[in-house]
């Protein structure tokens, strides 16, 4: 497939709680419109793991959603595509329960089920899923959004970006539900690191509004932190969102891999961030998370093995 629109690691981090619009901020400070060409086919791989409200922190927030559409909107592409593959319930049983059939409906986008066809068949780097078929929307997109609340996960370590992005796609109708018949989770980290090496992700988006701790991905404890990440380098965002749960790169496998093969960067020196500091991100999250502030990179940022 194609490569990403932007290779430069760039995150923009806001604080909701100091913002009119959250999300029109955090984009903006990314240069995000810039990516989105008039005519566009623009997907939103959108977060909708189980049938849970989005005040657990199991799925992306239907109002955060629907921001993220009319901002892509703005730029007056000419398809814009929320996508999803749950693995949890069934995805249309998501969709409907939790009440994003409305927003597609009122905004008149498109909706497509991750778990069905029609497919293209794709190859990857992974020893046990060499290839696997993922629905044909991804030979049409020219923009690809992967939004998701930030979350640890029981076996992946962290559920953001690209995670989301490796798990949504592979179609539960082959893989089974959960997508375990055909060896996706007897190598998790490396299959996620091979489908981020294949499926690019322009823009990630990170909610920390309605994110999740401990048992992840979809019964942990529920943290508002007001936190929103964006960033034009998939490995980069995912990075430092993991940082704001105290995870240094090589504590989640699949970040350490990516940036190893130099498809990311995973070390935060390295990576622009806007907005809030790295540091100020972190305590906003620990204090929501555990009501204590707690920042790994505190009273300097740490280098990618903890220097």
């Amino acid at each position: 497939m194609r490569k990403r629109k932007v290779q430069d690691p760039l995150v923009a981090i806001v604080d909701a709680a100091s913002s009119q619009n959250c999300v029109e901020d955090v984009l903006n400070m990314i240069e995000a419109s810039s990516l989105i060409k008039q005519g566009a086919t623009v997907v939103i791989t959108a977060n909708m793991v189980d049938s849970k409200p989005a005040s657990t922190g199991t799925v992306v927030h239907p109002d955060l959603l629907r921001k993220i559409i009319r901002y892509v909107k703005n730029s007056k592409p000419s398809r814009v595509v929320v996508a999803a593959g749950s693995g949890g319930a069934p995805t249309q049983q998501v969709f409907e329960e939790v009440g994003f059939n409305k927003i597609i409906r009122e905004e008149e986008i498109e909706f497509v089920d991750l778990n069905y066809g029609p497919y293209t068949e794709i190859s990857i780097n992974h020893d046990i899923v060499p290839s696997t078929k993922i629905n044909r929307l991804c030979e049409e997109m020219d923009v690809h959004i992967s939004f998701t609340p930030i979350k640890m996960h029981k076996e992946a370590t962290v559920s953001l970006g690209i995670k989301n992005m490796a798990l949504s796609w592979p179609p539960a109708e082959i893989h089974g539900m959960p997508k375990k018949k055909l060896g996706i989770h007897e190598d998790l980290h490396n299959f996620i690191a091979a489908m981020g090496e294949v499926v690019p992700i322009d823009i990630t988006i990170l909610s920390g509004m309605n994110g999740m701790v401990w048992t992840g991905p979809s019964d942990g404890k529920a943290v508002s932190s007001n936190i929103l990440v964006a960033g034009t380098d998939p490995v980069a965002a995912d990075a430092v969102a993991a940082r704001m749960m105290g995870l240094l790169p090589q504590a989640v496998h699949y970040l350490f891999e990516l940036h190893r093969r130099g498809l990311g960067q995973a070390d935060v020196t390295k990576i622009k961030i806007k907005g809030l500091s790295l540091i100020q991100a972190e305590e906003l999250f620990s204090m929501a998370a555990l009501n204590e502030s707690i920042a790994i990179d505190r009273p300097r940022v740490l280098t990618l093995h903890g220097d």
